[in-house]
């Protein structure tokens, strides 16, 4: 439990900092779920711009340090992999 003023401001910042980072990872989870959706539909087009959409909002959690640098690559790199073989 916190007693001094630092660490009960540290434990409300922290709250805080929780919620926003979840909600963030929410929506990157979100918008990676409609790449996936759309490349299970088959419709290149959609999936094309769902990918564009991921992508920023990925490279946006790496801004933000929700996600690691490498690993948004890695998944920008595999979408766009299932994305181009719709072709």
């Amino acid at each position: 439990m916190a007693n001094s003023p630092q660490s009960k401001k540290r434990a409300r910042q922290n709250e805080r900092r929780f919620a926003v980072n979840k909600a963030r990872r929410s929506r990157i989870r979100t918008y990676l779920r409609k790449v996936e959706e759309a490349i299970a539909s088959g419709d290149k087009a959609a999936s094309q711009a769902a990918l564009r959409v991921a992508e920023s909002e990925l490279m946006r959690g790496v801004t933000k340090g929700i996600v690691h640098k490498n690993t948004a690559s890695r998944k920008i790199s595999r979408l766009s992999a299932r994305v181009k073989v719709l072709a």
